[in-house]
């Protein structure tokens, strides 16, 4: 990257595009050679600095980002306007240029919950697991019960979660859809954030309790199928009489659960079990050059620690995935990663619709073209090191090291996915200003550029928008990683402060709807 250019980024040698800094009006000089900008150019958007002939590649991080559909002199502001799709052919060389493994570091830690069973948490919640939209309410009702009065006397738990929904029936008995659903139910009741939970359900939905509890391995059934004795409270609206009763019920069942929940406390463990989402939404045309690759830096030094980074969103790696099935460990992981971006490609054209469909109106506000260049930008999350497994949606994440996980490119239902995976703590990189958190996982918010992060400070926790001031790739990537430690320890962000993550939970279906 060339910061020799005072208004305008250059950031590979074979780049014919710069990007804008800060937002410069018409006659900025480029610097790079003679010429200046024609027009006002925004911030993070990009500016021809070579001749570019129609059908000629645009070219940003060193890699193709869409085609020119006209000529574009030196100057000129490079947009939708100019510059469309085209035909992207891309070699997908598999476990081709595997990266060596960076020297380990040893003894870091962080302060977390020692779970009974030796898994590791960075939050203490109670967890209330609605089987369908029609016991939402329910779910809700027996959380707001236990206000911050109640509360007050259980000092070590964060709050009661009721993980409700608008799916869990009229979809196919044991199909894709319900055992999907199941596998990320089971994955946030399992995960070890939750340190107890109850399930409600209806009673006549295609999403039954007992489905869930035997399939999602929430319970194994003793001698007789009868329950084991300390089998999670399971409730059905239906049988107990009634919303009032199945409330009643379920506050008395969560009352005697508290004590037990309370009396864990932080204690000293390897940040090695740490697992990281890495998530973008509401991109801009600085994601791929700040809070992504410094995030990207991050994830690098967690897998030296040995811990576990998970990259998502397969329509948003879009184009871009060359790069990753090059770094895989071997030819079954990139067979797999590719077999998931042809699943998207056959899932859009059912609907009539393309993958390529993307970027949105913010992120082409933003300055992002065509969903070549955004994707190359959400990429960098990844780091550098080898790709290691392929998850499917909301599968448990077993491998350490960097992984990818299957989900949409729609924040909530992507970071659904990562949180019933086993994710523990989530980055979430924006530039034009997302809002998001997850219960029972805190939500890091990272802004890609200062003018974000000054107008929504109490919303984002960390502005790496200082990198297009001139701090180093380097030093943000560090600082994010401490951030990463203090937040797994229990530093609260800006979402949790503000009480955000109890409606974002939305399990991904993609079936039809009976």
């Amino acid at each position: 990257m060339d910061r020799g250019i005072s208004d305008f980024l250059h950031l590979h040698p074979s780049d014919n595009v710069l990007v804008a800094r800060r937002a410069v009006p018409a006659g900025t000089p480029l610097r790079l050679q003679e010429g200046q900008a024609r027009r006002s150019i925004e911030m993070g958007h990009k500016v021809a600095c070579r001749p570019i002939a129609a059908g000629e590649a645009v070219r940003k991080f060193g890699q193709t980002i869409g085609f020119a559909t006209q000529p574009i002199e030196v100057g000129e502001w490079v947009h939708v306007h100019n510059v469309g799709l085209g035909s992207l052919e891309l070699t997908h060389a598999y476990a081709s240029a595997i990266p060596a493994d960076e020297p380990s570091i040893a003894g870091r830690t962080f302060q977390g919950y020692r779970r009974d069973d030796g898994r590791a948490a960075t939050r203490n919640y109670v967890g209330i697991v609605s089987t369908v939209n029609c016991s939402a309410a329910s779910s809700r009702f027996i959380a707001e019960h236990f206000d911050e009065s109640i509360l007050a006397d259980y000092p070590n738990i964060d709050g009661i979660v009721p993980l409700t929904h608008k799916g869990g029936c009229a979809m196919a008995y044991g199909g894709e859809d319900h055992r999907q659903l199941t596998r990320t139910l089971a994955g946030f009741a399992r995960h070890p954030n939750i340190a107890a939970y109850l399930v409600v359900g209806l009673g006549c939905e295609t999403a039954q309790a007992s489905f869930l509890m035997e399939n999602g391995g929430l319970v194994q059934l003793g001698a007789g199928d009868a329950p084991p004795a300390k089998a999670p409270p399971v409730m059905n609206i239906q049988d107990v009489g009634g919303v009032r009763k199945t409330v009643e019920r379920g506050v008395a069942a969560l009352r005697e659960m508290l004590p037990d929940v309370n009396r864990f406390r932080r204690e000293p463990i390897p940040v090695s079990e740490l697992i990281l989402g890495l998530e973008c939404g509401g991109s801009d045309g600085n994601s791929g050059v700040t809070a992504n690759p410094a995030l990207g830096y991050a994830s690098d030094l967690l897998v030296r620690h040995g811990g576990t980074t998970v990259l998502s969103e397969t329509p948003e790696i879009y184009g871009g995935e060359h790069l990753l099935t090059s770094r895989a460990v071997n030819r079954q992981v990139a067979e797999k990663l590719m077999e998931r971006v042809r699943w998207w490609e056959d899932y859009a054209r059912k609907f009539g619709a393309s993958i390529d469909n993307n970027p949105s109106v913010g992120n082409k506000k933003g300055g992002l073209t065509t969903i070549y260049e955004k994707s190359l930008g959400a990429i960098a999350k990844g780091g550098t090191a080898a790709l290691r497994a392929v998850y499917e949606y909301g599968e448990p994440i077993r491998e350490k090291g960097f992984v990818f996980m299957d989900t949409p490119g729609y924040d909530p239902a992507s970071v659904t996915g990562l949180v019933a995976g086993g994710c523990n703590v989530v980055v979430f990189t924006t530039g034009r200003g997302s809002c998001f958190g997850c219960k029972p996982v805190p939500t890091i918010k990272v802004s890609t550029n200062t003018p974000l992060y000054d107008r929504m400070r109490d919303d984002m926790d960390f502005d790496a928008g200082r990198i297009l001031d001139g701090a180093s790739l380097e030093e943000v990537g560090r600082e994010m990683f401490e951030e990463v430690v203090a937040v797994a320890s229990g530093k609260e962000t800006k979402s949790e402060e503000q009480g955000i993550g109890d409606d974002e939970f939305h399990p991904w279906t993609w079936g039809p709807v009976f």
